[in-house]
This record gives structure tokens, C-alpha cells and sequence, in this order.
């Protein structure tokens, strides 16, 4: 009942309960939370887009035991819930100022965040989105920033991999779930990298701080008094505003950003299939889709069209990725991008392997959409035809597929680079794997003759 991920806060629990998301206040946060709602905090930032909205709820009206918890209150569901670590540079930056700004507007008010995770931010579309009430606490005068490490290890010291060497941190973030330590980020970075003051302070600096308080040992160090000024405070907060701000991506074109229109596709081809979106769209009308293999999110910018509710682009492309973002950011469309190996999917991870869950765990759309992907995992991957549609069809009960056959320019590339060692992969194979696992609704042949798109559902 209890979520698996929300343990760790001893000032309430996440209960999900018959698809309704509830928290559970206990007596360690009540008083914080108190003086937050008196203030108007919570209403004030979820009317600005900052928070996920909070309603509370009477404990004595909740189907389920409350646990002694003192107040409840409930939660909007969320689409789907994304980690850092499936999150391009360009959200990962937008959900680092976003807790900037957050805690910058919070103090002016006399209250901070007691944490700066990562994980406590979600995107609704390309929104991100604060989802822990109970982090915001009241601030005490000379109270010192306790989530600047946390800071860095999960937001500044991956977004500076990106930036500054041109490497993608997702699977160093997937593999340690705290994020990037400061001294692992110092020995990785260059010298004229650490000339920022930023990099000196929160990077640099706070690795010599680690390596000596190792050094020094627990059983030597001496306590220490200190305190920072709310001034300061604030002005530590806005330089690394500024500071994440300016961070960009160098540009490196990526295999697959510009797949969309560089293709050997002809314009008739991407209309059958914008058409056969649609339909499927129209037809089924998924509050949830998952568009597998999004690149810059044509296909599912026409299921939303047609009547998606929310729309998940999952591709193993950061380039795509980016451009998908931009292209969506600050539209109405309830369009997420993620970065996804689907050979490969994030797994469970965390304490007992269930405080992040993954992806076959959260992955509960109505609907799907497959195009361009499976000859990439067949053939790059080398996984049996039968294993990708099993994969596919596990996700969701209906779904377009599309198969590239042999002759296809693509698959013709991809062969060149290993040989062809896959006399299980034809049109007639696929067909007969699909009628075996759901019923088959209707099949299209795309006008350049290489493609079968492929519409099923197991009703």
C-alpha cells in the first residue's frame, strides 16, 4: 500500500490506494506543514505551477489504516513518474532551476527545503513539477544550506558532464542513486572547468571538505558552530542560478536527432503513417500512450491530436530527446520525452530493489506505438523477434507495430555492419508471431513498399 520510494522521510508516507495518490502526515512533519498551509504556501505554489496541488482529506473518510498520521492529503496522479537519470540535459536543467527558484521564493517567506533531491521533481508534458510538501520547512536564522551537497551530486555535477565534457551521466546516475560525488566530479573535470567559482565552490571545494573529514575521522573531528546569514544564503542560491542558467549542450549532432527529416522515408510514406496514428488515436482513445521510439515526436504529436490523453516518448537518443523537449516546451500538449534503452530498461533499484521502480514496473499505458524500433532492437541488439514482440505486447493491450522488412534501407544499414545472421526475421515470421499473441485489428503496407505497420489489441 505504502509507495516503496517515500521510507526514507520520517514526516510522512506516500499511500496509493484504488489509483488515488494520498500522503500521510505524522506527528515529525504536522508542524511544519501546519505553519506552510497557514502561510499559504502550498496553495499559492500550486496555483503557480511550481507544486503538484494538495488537497486535504479527512483520515476518517480513507478506505485504508492511516497509521497514527495526524493529517492526510491528496495528490493529482501524475502520467507517468520519470527519474533523473531518464531525464535529458535539457530537464534535468529545467528541474535544477526549478528547485532554485523554489527555495530562493520559499526563503523571501521564511521558509527553505529540507532536501534537494532530484527525485522530488516530475514533469507534467515538459513542466517539471515539486511533488514533496513536506520538504519545505520554516528557515531558522543561520541555518546552513543542508542539501548543497545533495545539490551537486543531483543536479549541477551531471548537468556539468553534459556541458562541460560532452558526456551523458544518465548511467553513472542509474548505477549510484545518490548522484555524482564532488570528488568524483573534481578528478573527472578539466583545470579551466574549476576556474568558475561555482565549480571551485561546490564542486572543488566540497571534495577537499569530503577527502578531509575522511582523513580527519569521526572519532577526531570537533564539533563546529557555524551559521549562514539568510543574505548569504540567498546569494549562494542566485549565483547558482545564474550559473545553471548559462549551461548549454556544445552541440554535438547525436545519430538519430535528425532521423525525422533525413530519412529514406517519402513524403506519402510519413502521411499513411501520420493517417494510421491517427486513426488508431481516434479509435482507442488511450488516456495514457506510450510513443516507443518517439525521436522528435511526430507520431505522438498526431495521438494527441486525435484524442491521447498523455502522450510518453521514450527513445535511446539524447539528441532526439532534446529537440523533442524544445519542440513540446511550454505548449498544452501533455507530451513527455524520456530517454529509454529498451534493450536494456531501467531497472528496480534502491533499498530492496523496490525504492525506484522500474520500467515494466511503472509501465501501465492504455496504448503504445512502436515505429521504426523493432529492427533496431532485432537486428543492433540481437534479440529474437518472438522476445521483442512478447516485450511489446506485455506493455500495452493495444498498439501499432511497425515491421521494416529485408529490403528496407535501413535494415539493408544495419545488416552491412554484421552480416545477415537473422533468417527468423521476415514480414511472415512477424505476422505470424502477432496473430499468435493478440488479435490483430488491420495491417498497412506503406507506399515505398519495405514497411508493414500493424494494429493490434488483445480484447
Amino acid at each position: 500500500m505504502f509507495n516503496p520510494g517515500s521510507f526514507r522521510d520520517p514526516a510522512g508516507r506516500i499511500i496509493e490506494n484504488d489509483g488515488r495518490v494520498y500522503r500521510l502526515i505524522f506527528e515529525a512533519g504536522a508542524q511544519s506543514f501546519a505553519k506552510a498551509t497557514d502561510a499559504g504556501i502550498f496553495a499559492r505554489y500550486a496555483a503557480s505551477g511550481m507544486m503538484l496541488p494538495a488537497q486535504e482529506v479527512a483520515l476518517d473518510a480513507l478506505p485504508f489504516d492511516t497509521f497514527g498520521a495526524k493529517q492526510a492529503i491528496e495528490h493529482p496522479r501524475i502520467p507517468f513518474f520519470s527519474y533523473p537519470y531518464e531525464w535529458c540535459f535539457s530537464q534535468l536543467k529545467a528541474a535544477a532551476l526549478l528547485h532554485l527558484d523554489l527555495q530562493l521564493n520559499l526563503l523571501s517567506e521564511d521558509f527553505t527545503l529540507s532536501d534537494a533531491t532530484a527525485y522530488n521533481i516530475q514533469f507534467i508534458g515538459t513542466r517539471p513539477v515539486f511533488i514533496d510538501h513536506l520538504s519545505v520547512i520554516p528557515y531558522r536564522p543561520g541555518m546552513l544550506w543542508s542539501g548543497q551537497r545533495q545539490f551537486a551530486m543531483q543536479f549541477l555535477n551531471p548537468l556539468l558532464m553534459w556541458s562541460k565534457l560532452s558526456v551523458a551521466p544518465n548511467a553513472w546516475f542509474r548505477g549510484g542513486l545518490e548522484g555524482i560525488p564532488p570528488e568524483d566530479m573534481n578528478r573527472i573535470l578539466r583545470l579551466r572547468d574549476k576556474l568558475s567559482f561555482t565549480v571551485a565552490a561546490h564542486v572543488v571545494a566540497q571534495a577537499k571538505v569530503h577527502a578531509s573529514a575522511i582523513q580527519r575521522g569521526a572519532r577526531n573531528a570537533k564539533g563546529v558552530s557555524a551559521s549562514l546569514s539568510k543574505s548569504r544564503f540567498a546569494a549562494i542560491l542566485q549565483a547558482l542560478r545564474v550559473f545553471v542558467a548559462k549551461l548549454e549542450l556544445e552541440g554535438d549532432k547525436s545519430v538519430w536527432s535528425n532521423y525525422a527529416d533525413d530519412n529514406s522515408y517519402e513524403v506519402a510514406e510519413r502521411t499513411e503513417k501520420q493517417s494510421f496514428v491517427a486513426e488508431f488515436a481516434k479509435s482507442t482513445q488511450p488516456a495514457l500512450l506510450f510513443d516507443l521510439g518517439c525521436n522528435t515526436g511526430d507520431y505522438s504529436l498526431e495521438a494527441l491530436n486525435a484524442g491521447a490523453g498523455s502522450v510518453i516518448g521514450f527513445d535511446f537518443d539524447y539528441g532526439a530527446i532534446e529537440k523533442a523537449f524544445a519542440r513540446f516546451k511550454g505548449s498544452d500538449h501533455s507530451f513527455t520525452p524520456l530517454w529509454l534503452d529498451a534493450a536494456n530498461p531501467s531497472p528496480s533499484l534502491g533499498w530492496a530493489e523496490r525504492e525506484r521502480q522500474g520500467f515494466a514496473d511503472r509501465a501501465h499505458p492504455d496504448a503504445l506505438i512502436a515505429l521504426a524500433l523493432v529492427h533496431h532492437i532485432a537486428i543492433t541488439r540481437n534479440v529474437p523477434l518472438d522476445m521483442v514482440l512478447d516485450w511489446l505486447v506485455s506493455i500495452a493491450p493495444a498498439g501499432i507495430i511497425e515491421f521494416p522488412n529485408k529490403d528496407d534501407e535501413m535494415v539493408q544499414t544495419l545488416l552491412s555492419q554484421r552480416g545477415d545472421i537473422f533468417p527468423g526475421y521476415s514480414l511472415e515470421a512477424f505476422l505470424g508471431l502477432m496473430a499468435e499473441r493478440a488479435r490483430i485489428v488491420r495491417t498497412q503496407t506503406l507506399s515505398g513498399g519495405t514497411r508493414t505497420l500493424l494494429w493490434y489489441d488483445q480484447a
